[in-house]
């Protein structure tokens, strides 16, 4: 069963777009998905449902500034001037203590991809705790420097336009070195997957082409340069269990080298249950990919083991 629901943004002022898909069945767990950089929960549906089917109430929301959660278009790929990143992370516990509310006595897990991968890293340095296991799917290892120009080119910019615009310049820093592997390309977006269905879906959807503003991409810089402090990786609950997953043609991740060397952090830092799988000739989006049942599988398989 699908219902949409809304809840109060942390911005105290935009309504939060989520979905649930509960199974028919008693519920075994719940699983909290986070969604990747401009797209939203909805493109998460057939993986839901999959594992509704099966005996898990799956939830997630749109993101501040993605899908429904916006007061208008020209507010999509945007956050909060100042607390853009602590906002979008405050909404995702908030709809856990909402889901936690309705289903206190079940394990609970949660699933970031992409950007959602970024700010669940994030989210499991403060609310850690209480967790059964988190999924961290299509990762990265980001430079830091990297990172850092990033964040001056950002408020550079914003100085000069304002933080509601939208630089290509700062796009094409983050993205366009991600096709080179698949040239010649049908399409600027063949690095997100080889189901070419998926990707022509992708570039039809409004909520899936429209650029991240100055704003958007400094708060998510920032965050995943909080990821690089010591002191917060070092609050992580090391009992937490931690499945790291990624198509192993996936340049976010760095074709596995960026995911692995993340990976290889957690099991140096004395994680007691970190694993990692790689999909061969998987893309980024590997719930969207060709093989995706394979994924869907051992995600289930995983699931099923932790609860």
């Amino acid at each position: 069963m699908k219902n949409h629901f809304y809840y109060q943004s942390k911005d105290g002022k935009t309504r939060i777009h989520a979905i649930e898909w509960a199974p028919e069945t008693e519920v075994k767990a719940v699983l909290q998905i986070s969604h990747g950089m401009v797209e939203y929960i909805d493109r998460y549906d057939e993986f839901a449902h999959f594992l509704s089917q099966r005996g898990y109430y799956v939830v997630g929301q749109d993101h501040l500034g993605h899908g429904e959660s916006v007061h208008n278009d020209s507010c999509h790929g945007y956050f909060h001037e100042t607390h853009g990143n602590e906002y979008v992370i405050g909404d995702i516990h908030k709809l856990r203590k909402i889901t936690s509310k309705k289903y206190p006595d079940v394990p609970y897990f949660m699933l970031g991809h992409s950007m959602g991968s970024f700010l669940t890293r994030q989210y499991i340095t403060i609310y850690g705790d209480g967790l059964s296991g988190v999924i961290i799917m299509g990762t990265g290892n980001q430079p830091l420097p990297l990172i850092r120009l990033g964040k001056i080119l950002c408020r550079i910019i914003a100085g000069l336009k304002g933080w509601t615009y939208r630089s290509s310049f700062i796009n094409n820093m983050a993205f366009g070195s991600y096709n080179k592997r698949f040239q010649p390309a049908r399409t600027k977006m063949d690095w997100l997957s080889k189901n070419e269905d998926n990707i022509d879906s992708y570039l039809k959807d409004p909520w899936c082409t429209f650029l991240f503003t100055v704003n958007a991409y400094y708060h998510m810089f920032r965050g995943i340069e909080q990821l690089s402090l010591r002191k917060n990786f070092d609050r992580i609950p090391r009992n937490l269990p931690v499945f790291f997953v990624a198509g192993k043609d996936d340049p976010v991740g760095n074709f596995g080298k960026g995911v692995t060397t993340v990976w290889r952090k957690y099991k140096k830092s004395g994680f007691k249950d970190v694993s990692l799988k790689l999909y061969e000739n998987g893309r980024h989006e590997i719930l969207n990919e060709t093989d995706r049942h394979i994924v869907f599988r051992d995600i289930y398989l995983w699931l099923k083991k932790h609860q």
